[in-house]
């Protein structure tokens, strides 16, 4: 993964402060909670590397190594198997890239790959193979990508994503919708982002002035698993998004052992509503290597959604779905 570079101003944001005081050894976080320093592995880290924020432990349940949001974090031993069907690439972006960093898979909507930088590193990641390095838009793909998106008219959205695109200082963020609103035939702006909810500071004022800047009013696509990740900080982000006409929704993963009963389900949609974000996927897991003991059954999937279905309205009901490599649109189940 690249690495974060701190944004050069005379007094570093708080949220930049708040990454780099992060959790960096899978030891200091078990510490912290209360747990053995050995319940993790060392080879999973040397294949796809540690960190998570302060903001988010202090939701875990300390002494619990079950707990919800620690699980999705642990470097575990099962990342080493290898399983059949289990790849580098599950979702398709090598036959879907068009140009370094520039991934046009769904038509009249492109997904540019801004940093490969996160907050935290999610264990269950579709892209932890992702070859950031040769990828990710330096400024020459950058100016790349505006001259394709420049080119093909029927493109009306473009998906920011990575990495985390929130990682970026506000300066570059702004630039950047500032370049693509310059584009006529662009009508809407898309970020996925997992800060706001593990990182929620990083709703600043300087962030909702570079989102506010241009014509367009953004989508916030969140990543919320478990209704543990929710916490009065994640509340006032959300409301600070909102109040600046920022649309908020939420996708989430079905994960073995984290969020794969209905009752922890039916709880996360409901506090993902009180907060003010919209229910929008349940994504069934992208098979990617070394994330095969997160995988939930698709036909018990399908019948967790039907639970989901008989005890929710229509509106706080997630569409299920699958991410295929080469099919035109998310698959729905």
């Amino acid at each position: 993964m690249a690495a974060i570079i701190p944004q050069r101003a005379s007094r570093q944001p708080d949220w930049q402060r708040e990454l780099a005081e992060g959790f960096r050894h899978p030891g200091e976080l078990l510490r912290f909670l209360g747990l053995p320093s050995e319940h993790w592995d060392r080879r999973a880290t040397a294949v796809f590397p540690f960190r998570v924020p302060r903001a988010f432990a202090a939701r875990m349940r300390p002494r619990d190594p079950h707990d919800p949001l620690l699980l999705q974090v642990l470097p575990r031993s099962e990342e080493n198997r290898e399983t059949p069907g289990f790849v580098t690439d599950p979702v398709g972006d090598e036959s879907a890239e068009v140009a370094p960093g520039v991934l046009h898979k769904y038509r009249g909507r492109v997904l540019l790959i801004v940093t490969g930088a996160c907050a935290v590193q999610c264990r269950y990641c579709f892209r932890r193979q992702f070859p950031y390095p040769e990828r990710q838009l330096t400024a020459s793909r950058w100016r790349a990508a505006l001259e394709y998106i420049r080119r093909n008219r029927d493109i009306r959205e473009v998906i920011l994503s990575g990495g985390d695109p929130l990682v970026l200082s506000d300066d570059r963020l702004q630039r950047m919708i500032a370049d693509l609103a310059a584009i006529p035939h662009l009508h809407r702006l898309r970020i996925h982002s997992r800060l706001p909810i593990v990182l929620p500071s990083r709703i600043d004022d300087g962030l909702l002035a570079a989102l506010t800047s241009t014509r367009f009013s953004p989508v916030m696509v969140v990543h919320t698993n478990h209704g543990n990740e929710i916490d009065a900080a994640v509340e006032r982000a959300v409301t600070r998004l909102r109040d600046h006409h920022v649309t908020v929704l939420n996708q989430s993963t079905l994960l073995a052992g984290i969020n794969d009963r209905v009752e922890v389900l039916v709880a996360l949609q409901e506090t993902l509503f009180a907060a003010g974000i919209l229910p929008y996927y349940l994504h069934l897991l992208d098979r990617a290597r070394g994330t095969a003991h997160f995988e939930v059954d698709p036909a018990r999937a399908r019948a967790l959604h039907e639970q989901l279905r008989r005890r929710l309205p229509g509106y706080l009901v997630p569409r299920l779905a699958r991410d295929l490599p080469n099919a035109p649109y998310k698959i729905t189940l």
